[in-house]
């Protein structure tokens, strides 16, 4: 069994469908019933880690093998001392019969000296832990009925609750919660694989610590649809012969009238990664005795009409375009959607490409000429590159930025609960980093800095690797960026304090902060 919390490898995440065939074919090759003992000696052996001093528990079983799965754990509990309670929304007969391995699994644990009937436990009720075996990874749904009372009693009850394989009425996949009801766990016990659904979305606020059981199942046949990423960037050292052209130039362009603060966040962000030189082209008329330095880091070089360089200097540096760049951005990308050599596109440039057929082509072109361009929009900005709301790219995150590496043939990075890194002809990575602080203004222009800092740092490639270096790059950044956020505390975390955080971590690792 392991504990899924801040991952320091990668770990491949199985959609439904998948799932389900890794499980047909590993229940083929053993005796009935076997992963069903299996799923509850683990919930059973989890609670007892979990809640080592426990006495009362009770499990809300539902009609299915999720149910049935809660039936094989109440067993082992009350085997070893528990005193279980379990109420169960199933039957034995009628139309609708439980499956044969939850009859089963129900037989053992009446055997057992388990408590079970159909009913809800009264308010005044007191458990040390609950566990949630309602629904499985086959609902698609919202709960309705007996199923939503029991859920919202879970939720009420004032007990830890441990979700067996995913708290129900969330949606394994995507991360959406079904319907207004749904279980909102301390801990997840995932069984077989990992699902997305737990990492992104709303899944990061229902699951709680997520746990992985494979129950003995070692299946290398089915392709992950996703990967699950984070571990923050190893410390580098660098060398003595090197000089700050060795590290490559960032040009920061955005900064519209109002906005001059998303500019020089991305820029100081981009300098703390490591980049050689940073330079800051404003998008609006600047007062040079307010805009001419940077009063905090005066090493940023302001270079009004920086795009307007030649070629070849557009064609060496790292270009980052969008942060705070309002209207005035559409007038410079069309020469660097042409000419820079590596591209993050945020925000407006976004918005700019999203309304502009002709930007969108040239978008398009850049990834048939294998320059490496990394777009990082938020689910808004998504939504206007899709043509469709919002609401459409969150309830299926994954699905979205597939669609956007499609669409422009970049690589993207979609932020927001459990931000997804996908490029063209391969497997997306899931972020598992972060938290919920760092939903304040101008973290995503650190983002976009940092990220441009570090695809600066590179160096050459062949065209055949530019997409894979952007993809890695990016994939990186977007586990340094949330890795800085952790522990979560109270309240925003500024975008200067996140900038801080990064280059501290970069400098030192994480365990001096």
């Amino acid at each position: 069994m392991h504990r899924i919390l801040a991952p320091t490898r990668p770990w491949p995440l199985h959609c439904t469908s998948a799932t389900r065939q890794i499980e047909a074919r590993a229940a083929a090759s053993l005796p009935p019933h076997t992963l069903m003992q299996r799923a509850g000696d683990a919930v059973a052996r989890l609670t007892i880690a979990v809640a080592p001093h426990a006495q009362h528990i009770w499990v809300a079983a539902g009609p299915g093998n999720n149910g049935g799965d809660g039936f094989e754990a109440a067993a082992r509990l009350q085997a070893a001392g528990k005193q279980v309670r379990l109420s169960w929304l199933g039957s034995a007969e009628g139309d609708r019969p439980a499956p044969a391995d939850a009859l089963a699994a129900r037989d053992l644990a009446i055997a057992a000296g388990v408590q079970i009937d159909d009913r809800l436990p009264s308010p005044s009720d007191r458990f040390d832990l609950v566990i949630d075996a309602l629904l499985g990874i086959g609902a698609t749904r919202a709960p309705e009925g007996h199923l939503a009372e029991w859920i919202r009693r879970l939720n009420t009850h004032n007990s830890p609750v441990l979700a067996i394989d995913l708290p129900s009425g969330l949606d394994a996949d995507t991360g959406r919660r079904l319907g207004p009801t749904c279980v909102r766990a301390d801990h997840t016990l995932s069984l077989l694989t990992l699902k997305p659904g737990l990492f992104t979305a709303e899944g990061r606020d229902q699951v709680g610590t997520v746990w992985l059981d494979s129950l003995g199942v070692l299946d290398d046949t089915a392709e992950p649809d996703a990967w699950l990423s984070g571990a923050p960037a190893p410390e580098t050292l660098r060398l003595h012969a090197r000089h700050k052209g060795s590290f490559g130039d960032v040009a920061i362009i955005g900064g519209s009238a109002g906005m001059a603060g998303a500019a020089l966040l991305a820029a100081r962000a981009a300098q703390a990664a490591g980049a050689g030189r940073v330079f800051v082209e404003w998008l609006q008329e600047v007062d040079a005795r307010s805009f001419g330095v940077d009063g905090l880091h005066p090493e940023l070089m302001m270079r009004s009409g920086w795009s307007q360089s030649d070629a070849p200097v557009l064609a060496a540096a790292t270009v980052v375009c969008g942060c705070g760049g309002g209207d005035e951005v559409r007038k410079r990308l069309p020469r660097l959607l042409s000419l820079a050599g590596r591209l993050v596109l945020d925000a407006d440039a976004l918005n700019a490409v999203a309304a502009d057929p002709q930007l969108m082509a040239q978008l398009r072109s850049r990834a048939k000429r294998s320059l490496a361009t990394v777009l990082t929009p938020h689910p808004l900005e998504a939504a206007r590159l899709l043509g469709c709301d919002t609401a459409a790219v969150q309830a299926d995150r994954l699905s979205a930025v597939c669609a956007l590496t499609d669409l422009t043939g970049c690589v993207v990075v979609l932020k927001g609960s459990g931000s997804i890194t996908a490029a063209p002809g391969r497997v997306p990575h899931l972020n598992g980093t972060g938290n919920g602080s760092l939903a304040s203004g101008g973290t995503g222009d650190v983002l976009a800095g940092w990220l441009g800092g570090l695809l600066a740092q590179a160096g050459p490639v062949s065209a055949g690797d530019a997409v894979t270096l952007a993809f890695v790059t990016a994939s990186q950044a977007v586990a340094d960026h949330g890795a800085a956020a952790e522990p979560l505390q109270q309240g925003a975390l500024p975008a200067s304090e996140l900038i801080r955080r990064l280059q501290h971590d970069l400098r030192y690792g994480r365990s001096m902060r």
